[in-house]
């Protein structure tokens, strides 16, 4: 069987990333507009409504339109990559490790994980929910990315000669991710969320640091570790570092694309000191590769069909 896949905003980074992983899998058929079609109105609503899968890259507000482009007689699956549906009554959630795959693969709208909280969430969901840790602590959260996380604008940004060394921003105190990381992590309070952007295209470092010694109970970094490793052990995606652990974590300027993830915890002598930290690529497992693995589920495909899993970064 053929399913027939719109890319509704193919021409932006994520777009472009989910095409080339779909390239040369006969599964797929994918219906293309030209440049002018793709700013046309009628055009889009009549892909959107003949696709079997729509895939949304678009900016929030235009994501919410071509939602309600697609008539409610449609058969019409969604796969939002923006943040416009990720805390939205009806949507799942797409981080099948955490919500299961089976939810996934039976949605009807999927909305995609940021690429920060796929970090976060990936380190702190199993662990709250296990009861490891707490959910009403005050967690917080540093993270690097490159910079095609930050779209056309910051691209061009980084071109330019007097491209920015390193660039931190958030100073508000109000990202958009942040509704996102506390109801999937099931927290009580918001994190404080600390971004960065580095001068590399693709990569990401997310950290948690934690004080395990001023929490109740009496949890220990290693337990934390085993923890992630049982949690994560079937999956072919993400991936818990328990041997060898490394002295530095770096994300290379020449990465290829790649859509695993690695946890690992790093913890002090009597570990009442842990630092979680994942490394993945905010355009695979943060955003197109993760969509990919989503459409995978929803067309009953192996999951990993596509995806670039051959290597760490």
């Amino acid at each position: 069987m053929t399913h027939k896949v719109f890319i509704d905003g193919a021409a932006g980074t994520t777009g472009l990333e989910i095409a080339e992983r779909l390239a040369g899998r006969s599964e797929f058929s994918l219906i293309t507009l030209d440049d002018t079609q793709r700013k046309d109105a009628g055009a889009r609503r009549e892909a959107l409504n003949e696709a079997d899968v729509a895939i949304l890259c678009l900016p929030d507000d235009p994501a919410r339109e071509a939602v309600e482009m697609i008539d409610s007689s449609s058969d019409t699956r969604i796969i939002d990559a923006s943040s416009a549906h990720r805390t939205a009554e009806g949507w799942c959630y797409g981080f099948p490790e955490l919500v299961g795959r089976d939810r996934v693969s039976h949605a009807r709208r999927v909305s995609n994980p940021g690429c920060y909280p796929t970090g976060f969430l990936a380190l702190i969901a199993p662990l709250v929910s296990d009861g490891l840790l707490p959910a009403d602590w005050p967690y917080t959260v540093n993270a690097v990315s490159g910079y095609s996380g930050g779209g056309k604008a910051l691209i061009e940004r980084y071109a330019a000669d007097d491209a920015p060394g390193f660039r931190t921003y958030g100073y508000d105190l109000a990202h958009k991710h942040l509704p996102e990381m506390k109801a999937h992590a099931g927290l009580e309070h918001p994190v404080i969320f600390a971004p960065a952007v580095v001068p590399t295209y693709r990569g990401m470092i997310v950290e948690v640091p934690l004080h395990l010694g001023a929490m109740d109970g009496d949890v220990h970094a290693d337990e934390l570790r085993e923890a992630l490793a049982q949690f994560y052990e079937a999956s072919p995606v993400v991936s818990v570092c328990q041997n060898d652990i490394p002295t530095e974590l770096v994300i290379s300027a020449e990465a290829e694309p790649w859509d695993g993830m690695e946890l690992f915890v790093f913890g002090n002598e009597g570990g009442w000191n842990a630092r979680l930290v994942a490394r993945l690529d905010n355009l695979g497992k943060g955003a197109s590769g993760a969509a990919v693995q989503n459409l995978n589920l929803l067309c009953d495909l192996p999951e990993t069909a596509g995806l670039r899993l051959a290597s760490a970064q």
